[in-house]
Formats: C-alpha cells, structure tokens, sequence
C-alpha cells in the first residue's frame, strides 16, 4: 500500500515546518508548499534523509488568487492523493487599521481566508468521494473576539473558526474530518512579519514554543476533534471573551496588541 500524503502550507517555518516533521516522523509523505522554494527544498531533503519519506515541493504564494487552483492541479497531476489538508498559511498585521496598508490587508484576507477556503472546497471533495481524509485549519484565539491594532488578523480567524466548525458538521458521517485549531500567542516568525513581538501580549510570560502547539494540533486533527484550544489559560481567556460584556473584551485585546 502507498503511504499517506499530507499537504502543509506556510511549511517553510514555525508551525508548518513542525507539522512536516511530525508527518514524515509517522511514516508519511509530505506536500511543502510555501513562497520559498530554497527553504522547502533544504527542509524536504531533512526529511528524506532522517525519515525515509518522499517529501514534495511545490512552491506557491498564496496571496494570489489564482494559486490554490494550480496548486490542486499540480497535486493531481503527481497522482498524489491528499489524505490530510493542513491550512497553516497565513500572516497578519499590528497598528491601526486606517494606518495600515490596504493591500497588504486585502492579501491577508486573501491568504487567510479565501485560499483557505478554496483549499479546503478542492481537497475535501475527493476526501469525501473516497470516504477518509481529515483537514486541520490553523486558527487562533483570536477568532473568539474583535482585536484592536489586529482588526484584519482576528476577523480572518474568526472566519475560519466559523468556517471549519460549519464544515465539521456537513461532514460528519463521511469519514472526512475538520479539525479547527485555536494557539495563542506562540513564537514563530509570524511576530516579525507581524510586527508584534513588542505588544504586550508577547512581552508576558507563558508564549508558547511552535512545538509544543503543532503537536497538540497534530493530536487533535488525528482525534478528528473539530474545535480545540491550546493550553488551558488560553481556553479560560476565550471562554471570558464569548461570555464577558462586549466592550471589555474590547479593551482588553486592544491593550494586549499595542505595543509595550
């Protein structure tokens, strides 16, 4: 039997390069996609050697509309079966939003949002016509709440909680999984593009390592979980987002995302 294959984006570092690591180290092979293809290619040559997989590169920027289709097309064109869908991709911004740059948010939003969406529409249909398949999308606790100073991010990752959950439901019985994954605040490199890693919020103690959140992800999409919240001030903190008055929650993720 052919092993299983699992397609990652944004794996060219943090989360998505552990997500390739715990694939290959279980035996399977690996889809890289992200915008670096030297960074795929010397990440892919690591797995081989210490995991004896086949691990595949396909670089794509994902902030361009059309590229979710080609990436699906190319997958196919391999004669590779998608067996697990990883939307890990994604990037945000900090400060105002008026003082932000439109086009920068529009692709955050097309990244974030419309490339996971697209993703998961092609992948998921043959998952569901072969009845096995399980798609794990990397949200965020900010998903739960308005964010100040990160108003484009937090909405992107409030659609793909709405997203993923009501997929969740239209699946179930197929033998296809969504699992929706909600971190906190994590070190990875997403702060440097960000521009965030001297708010508050990443000032605390307590910001969790890349690995110890990609395999609690990794666990929970192998569970077929469909919602699951890293670490258990993180999902005391969006259990008080959902219940508490709506202007506090406000306040409260506004001072956490200026910067110290």
């Amino acid at each position: 039997m052919s092993r299983k294959v699992a397609l990652i984006t944004g794996a060219s570092a943090g989360l998505g390069e552990q997500f390739a690591h715990l694939f290959a180290k279980d035996g399977h092979d690996v889809i890289l996609v992200a915008r670096s293809a030297p960074r795929l290619e010397a990440l892919a040559a690591k797995l081989e050697q210490a995991h004896g997989v086949k691990a595949h590169v396909f670089p794509a920027d994902l902030g361009r509309p059309e590229s979710p289709e080609q990436l699906f097309d190319a997958v196919r064109a391999r004669g590779l079966a998608v067996e697990f869908l990883v939307n890990n991709a994604g990037f945000g911004s900090c400060g105002p939003f008026l003082e932000q740059e439109l086009a920068r948010e529009a692709e955050m939003v097309e990244v974030n949002c419309t490339a996971l969406l697209k993703l998961s529409h092609l992948f998921a249909r043959p998952m569901r016509e072969r009845g096995s398949g399980r798609i794990l999308n990397v949200a965020s606790t900010a998903g739960f709440q308005p964010g100040p100073f990160m108003a484009t991010y937090f909405a992107t990752k409030a659609f793909v909680v709405s997203l993923s959950e009501a997929l969740a439901h239209e699946l179930k019985g197929t033998g296809v999984t969504v699992t929706c994954h909600c971190p906190g605040a994590t070190h990875t490199e997403f702060t440097q593009r960000a521009g965030n890693g001297q708010t508050r919020l990443f000032q605390r103690s307590g910001v969790a390592k890349a690995e110890d959140v990609a395999a609690h992800a990794y666990a929970m999409m192998m569970r077929g979980r469909v919602l699951a919240i890293h670490g258990l001030l993180n999902w005391a903190g969006t259990m008080g987002a959902r219940l508490g008055p709506r202007g506090v929650v406000r306040a409260l993720a506004a001072s956490l995302n200026q910067q110290g």
